[in-house]
């Protein structure tokens, strides 16, 4: 069990997998008893082609329906957020980027489980979190499902 301490900022990156709502209410928990504030991320991935501020509609668009159903998911465990958009090479560095500007105290952050070769793998993201992270990072798994193989 993950001890209770004092958090001023909490950074919760979203993608708009499943794991997003178990996530948010992980967060709104651990702030709840410092009265942290919790912001909820979302980084669309330009593609290199393009130039890093090119209007990008539909993601666009999808990141904003993700960010309120955070901002549900904050509502039914009793706390509010603050949501942001960026646009980004990648979500990684943009995530450790916002913690270190932000002053985040902490970083929840949501996997999936996904296979790879029939390992399990984290992923880019996650990882470049874990090793670059200016602050306590903490991980939720999102659970194997029957297809996964386990």
């Amino acid at each position: 069990m993950l001890r209770r301490m004092d958090f001023g900022k909490v950074l919760v990156p979203v993608s708009g997998d499943p794991v997003d709502e178990e996530v948010i209410r992980m967060a709104c928990d651990l702030a709840q008893d410092s009265g942290a504030l919790v912001r909820a991320l979302y980084v669309i991935e330009v593609e290199r082609s393009l130039p890093l501020d090119a209007p990008v509609e539909r993601e666009t668009a999808r990141a904003e329906e993700i960010l309120a159903r955070a901002q549900e998911f904050a509502h039914e465990a009793g706390h509010g957020i603050e949501t942001g958009l960026l646009q980004a090479r990648e979500a990684g560095p943009a995530i450790v980027h916002e913690a270190t500007e932000g002053r985040a105290d902490l970083i929840v952050m949501g996997v999936g489980y996904h296979r790879r070769a029939g390992v399990f793998d984290m992923g880019d993201t996650p990882s470049h979190v874990l090793r670059e992270a200016p602050c306590h990072v903490v991980l939720f798994r999102a659970a194997a499902s029957p297809e996964d193989g386990r």
